[in-house]
């Protein structure tokens, strides 16, 4: 998507604009980019806001829940007259107030091998806040053979991680080079069984939708291959690379 600069689009990101690692070249990038979200819920919402108010050109949400009393103090893109809708109808209404320029595809259904392959080849970008691990697997899987950069985050609690995948790199490893799939529970991303801290949910999408900005700008320090581990309780940060396993299905 080519956009031509005016007097409105200048003012409204200028102060992304002046920044040097940005200018207007880098802005057309954002203008051009194409992100798509999988989950529009604690993570997803402000990953979707922030892009959004960043000027990206074109994001793409996946959900098929409907808002639930439950989600209101860190799903932020709800309110209470929203219990009961569709999240992603809700998700695009208010995306198109925010910024009317970015083009905004919703697409209301459970994700699967099947309607994921005709999704994922329109958008360059993946950013996973879903809360299951057979979904992340999915992601994961796809994004390695269609070689996409991959965002994945994963809250609960006082706690939470972001992997980034860059898989056009070969020697990038995967979501199952770190995790043994046999011996993972749902529960361990389960908001409803575990608890969470609405904030924990929005510094988490906000750090991912960063991550997404500096990779569509190629600029700054990247997370590719390795998780970036929080605990916002006791203010412990570290980020731990990740090794390539031989064994493992992306090597193939």
């Amino acid at each position: 998507m080519k956009k031509q600069f005016n007097k409105n689009l200048i003012e409204r990101f200028s102060r992304q604009i002046i920044l040097k690692n940005i200018g207007t070249l880098g802005q057309k990038k954002i203008l051009s980019a194409k992100v798509l979200i999988i989950g529009a819920g604690g993570l997803g919402c402000p990953v979707a806001e922030f892009l959004t108010r960043a000027g990206v050109g074109k994001l793409g949400v996946i959900d098929y829940d409907k808002v639930n009393l439950s989600n209101l103090h860190r799903q932020t893109l709800y309110t209470k007259e929203d219990i009961g809708k569709s999240k992603v109808l809700i998700v695009k209404k208010i995306l198109s107030r925010i910024n009317p320029s970015t083009k905004v595809q919703t697409y209301n259904l459970k994700l699967n091998n099947i309607n994921f392959k005709k999704i994922i080849d329109k958008y360059d970008y993946i950013v996973d806040g879903s809360d299951n691990f057979k979904t992340k697997f999915l992601l994961n899987d796809f994004c390695v053979k269609y070689k996409k950069f991959l965002s994945s985050g994963a809250i609960s609690k006082f706690d939470g991680h972001i992997f980034s995948f860059d898989f056009k790199n070969k020697k990038t490893p995967c979501l199952r080079c770190f995790f043994q799939e046999k011996e993972l529970s749902d529960d361990m991303l389960n908001c409803e069984s575990e608890g969470i801290l609405g904030t924990v949910a929005g510094i988490i999408g906000t750090i991912q939708a960063n991550e997404v900005l500096k990779k569509i700008l190629s600029i700054g320090k990247s997370l590719n291959g390795y998780i970036f581990i929080l605990n916002l309780l006791d203010l412990n940060f570290r980020k731990v690379k990740l090794n390539k396993s031989k064994t493992c299905t992306c090597n193939k």
